[in-house]
């Protein structure tokens, strides 16, 4: 049947292909920070991913530049907050599934933290205001600085016309 040469080549390759998984595994580990959803001791933790977007400036800034937030949000365009929800769209899916973060179908409007089956974070929970673009537009600018606790790991979209442009493109999506 088998000769041992061609046994030692079978069981070379066999060997080779698992070490190569072996590193495979390891490199993701290591530039993934990996341990699955449990982290050490067996407790569950939470996994987030943070986006690098600008540097967002201070709310106070925000507010006492520009025109009033009435009429940046009255001249907002859909279109281009198609293209600036790309940012967002690593998290979030407006096709009423959750990825990472909870799907916006209906989120204007929509009270907070009521998405069926997403685990929100307390302080998000805890509240059930609904998402109105006057909330959405400090949430969207820092969300951490909004709602403190969120699990939101996004940095924010600094310019008031972006967030303006996402939030009316949000507002067409039942």
């Amino acid at each position: 049947m088998f000769d041992t040469m061609t046994l030692t080549k079978a069981t070379g390759a066999i060997c080779g292909s698992l070490l190569v998984y072996l590193f495979i595994s390891w490199a993701g580990e290591a530039v993934y920070h990996g341990g699955g959803a449990e982290g050490h001791g067996g407790e569950e933790v939470a996994q987030a991913y943070s986006i690098a977007v600008e540097e967002a400036a201070p709310a106070g800034d925000a507010a006492a530049e520009g025109p009033p937030w009435a009429e940046v949000f009255a001249a907002a365009d859909p279109v281009k907050g198609e293209v600036v929800f790309k940012k967002c769209a690593a998290c979030h899916k407006v096709d009423g599934t959750n990825g990472t973060g909870p799907h916006l179908n209906g989120v204007v409007g929509r009270p907070r933290g009521s998405v069926e089956g997403f685990a929100y974070s307390e302080a998000m929970a805890s509240d059930n205001t609904p998402w109105t673009p006057e909330l959405l537009d400090p949430f969207i600018h820092n969300p951490k600085a909004d709602v403190p606790g969120t699990k939101m790991g996004f940095a924010g979209l600094p310019k008031v016309q972006d967030r303006a442009d996402v939030i009316a493109y949000l507002a067409t999506m039942k």
